[in-house]
């Protein structure tokens, strides 16, 4: 079983000085957060955070204790399995065990279509200093996800399975709700249960987040006051991958011009001729309105050869008249 030992700073009281230097030791991070700049995307998931104060023998030395167990942030991909967290110098210097689990593990993936983080606890029991032989908390199992998709709308979900056991007390939790479980003379937790939330490019979802406020005995030995979280996730959607080839050519322009008239709307010539028997057009009589026959004729050839015979035959029957008057004379 793996396990991680962390070493505690200290404010102490001028009074407090020699049982405070004998009591804490320095801050060693086992399970450091792996971390990664870059990338569009973003994807962090951890199996606990804790942000508690620690008082010692009547608040004469104070112990923040600031630790995480398998905390990992990714544009990639990163993941941690260890098993346990301890820290130093809130127990009479002795390690106290945060927590310990048969299965912890946390993952963190991203890539240019999606991000994704996803917590898996199993077994998991978390002590406080002050309590050696009772659980802050116990559960079967719990898990966090956070998945962000490129095109799709983000997910985060959390699940807690199984039987809770609070500061010794089988809990039933409210289903995405606050829990208050209290014990006499021990103390008080407040638990958040699967708490999600996403938006149009995130998600983040926590199992459970434990507020604790543990006095053993109200003598003051070791008041525990802070935050607990358990299995949370994260992610925040990659912009995707950009397209490969540019467009060939430019839309086309707006027409500069109106478009020309359609042949069946413009004008026909006239079928007659006009009154002074001219060749009209409908274009500044450059093109006639009618055919004329190869020999040139026009439309009124037929009366000028009518006319001309008329005269002949006139002039004919003159002329027959005017010998036969001579004949009759001589």
């Amino acid at each position: 079983m793996n396990s991680n030992t962390f070493r505690m700073p200290v404010r102490r009281s001028a009074a407090a000085a020699t049982v405070a230097a004998l009591a804490v030791g320095p801050v060693l991070l086992a399970a450091p957060a792996a971390h990664a700049t870059g990338g569009e995307g973003r994807a962090t998931a951890v199996v606990l955070r804790t942000g508690l104060d620690v008082s010692l023998l009547g608040k004469t030395v104070n112990v923040p204790v600031r630790a995480s167990l398998n905390e990992v942030e990714a544009p990639e991909s990163e993941n941690e399995t260890a098993l346990s967290v301890k820290v130093r110098g809130a127990e009479d210097g002795e390690p106290v065990d945060i927590l310990k689990a048969d299965v912890a593990t946390s993952e963190a993936t991203v890539d240019e279509e999606r991000a994704e983080g996803h917590v898996n606890l199993v077994k998991a029991r978390v002590h406080v200093p002050g309590l050696p032989l009772l659980s802050l908390i116990e559960v079967e199992k719990v898990t966090s996800k956070a998945l962000c998709a490129v095109g799709e709308r983000p997910v985060a979900e959390s699940d807690v399975l199984g039987h809770v056991t609070v500061l010794g007390k089988r809990t039933t939790l409210s289903a995405g709700g606050r829990t208050r479980v209290g014990v006499p003379k021990v103390g008080e937790v407040v638990l958040d249960l699967s708490r999600t939330t996403t938006t149009s490019r995130t998600a983040a979802a926590t199992a459970l987040e434990l507020r604790v406020k543990v006095n053993p005995l109200d003598l003051g030995v070791a008041k525990v006051d802070g935050t607990v979280t358990l299995a949370e996730a994260t992610c925040e959607t990659p912009k995707g991958t950009k397209p490969t080839e540019k467009p060939t050519a430019k839309p086309t322009e707006k027409p500069t011009g109106k478009p020309t008239e359609r042949p069946s709307e413009r004008p026909r010539p006239s079928a007659e001729p006009g009154d002074d028997d001219g060749i009209s057009t409908n274009n500044g009589g450059s093109t006639p309105t009618q055919n004329l026959a190869e020999t040139g004729g026009g439309s009124t050839t037929p009366y000028i050869a009518a006319g001309a015979l008329a005269l002949v035959v006139a002039g004919g029957g003159a002329l027959a008249l005017t010998r036969s008057r001579a004949r009759s004379r001589g």
